[in-house]
């Protein structure tokens, strides 16, 4: 009978298969991705944001004496090169790590910065009061990010972990109601915010046709396919007419009466 013959197992023949196994063709799993760039184009003559009447609350004008602050509801250069619009991709994807770094959305000057956001779903949300006086950050929310939470002093944060996902959560403030952002949030990393240049860009996008959509908070969303290529940058461009409909929530305000705004002082 003819037996089987043993090969020993070198660490010679070990390197040379950890060798092989480090070639780019046998980890093609790993650079099996794309990028997507874009840029975000407003055709026709550019709007002008209102001005906002700050001396509705004297410590609002005072905190921005000498300052022509407007409503940034439309942030585009004389090129047309629209800013603020969140940009994602729409399907399934294998479930990623939650960044452990929070979202942080800061009231300072009485403005909320940055206006536009995205975020993951379980991901932190910190919104801060950077204003010696008192704030209310109140969301607006279609699902179950809900939330209203007074900040009567500089240095207190509220924090808020979504469960589920929302184009766009809109949050506001109940004393001051000029103030508004609004954040993306969604199960995946492939989301992106236009840049001042209306440029925006997602990485480590996984090989694959999809849709992706753009938001834009007086505009609305706009749509279009994209096919994702290993290694390769796919270009995905978007005009807006200028005459698009308004993309706002349709959530109505709420109004606390002035009464009632040193309760809310003390929450």
């Amino acid at each position: 009978m003819k037996r089987d013959v043993l090969v020993p197992f070198t660490c010679s023949a070990f390197a040379v298969l950890l060798a092989a196994c480090l070639q780019p063709g046998v980890v093609a799993a790993q650079g099996n991705t794309g990028t997507i760039k874009g840029h975000i184009h407003l055709s026709g003559k550019l709007p002008g944001n209102p001005i906002i009447r700050m001396g509705v609350d004297p410590m609002c004008a005072r905190i921005n004496a000498g300052k022509r602050v407007v409503q940034e509801t439309v942030v585009a250069d004389i090129n047309g090169s629209l800013a603020d619009v969140f940009v994602k991709l729409q399907g399934t994807f294998p479930q990623m790590p939650v960044p452990a770094q929070p979202l942080v959305i800061d009231q300072r000057g009485c403005i909320y910065t940055p206006r536009i956001a995205g975020m993951r779903v379980g991901q932190t949300l910190q919104v801060k009061n950077s204003d010696p006086f008192l704030h209310n950050v109140h969301s607006l929310s279609a699902r179950s990010s809900n939330f209203n939470a007074g900040q009567p002093t500089a240095g207190l944060v509220y924090s808020f972990r979504p469960k589920d996902e929302e184009i766009m959560l809109r949050l506001s403030c109940d004393i001051h109601r000029w103030m508004t952002a609004y954040i993306g949030i969604v199960s995946h990393p492939y989301f992106a915010v236009s840049g001042q240049a209306g440029a925006f860009q997602i990485d480590n996008v996984p090989v694959g046709t999809y849709t992706i959509q753009a938001w834009h908070e007086r505009y609305g969303t706009l749509t279009q396919m994209v096919r994702v290529r290993a290694g390769a940058i796919t270009t995905a461009d978007f005009t807006y007419a200028g005459t698009d409909k308004s993309g706002k929530l349709a959530i109505r305000n709420l109004i606390i009466p002035t009464e009632n705004l040193a309760t809310a002082a003390v929450r």
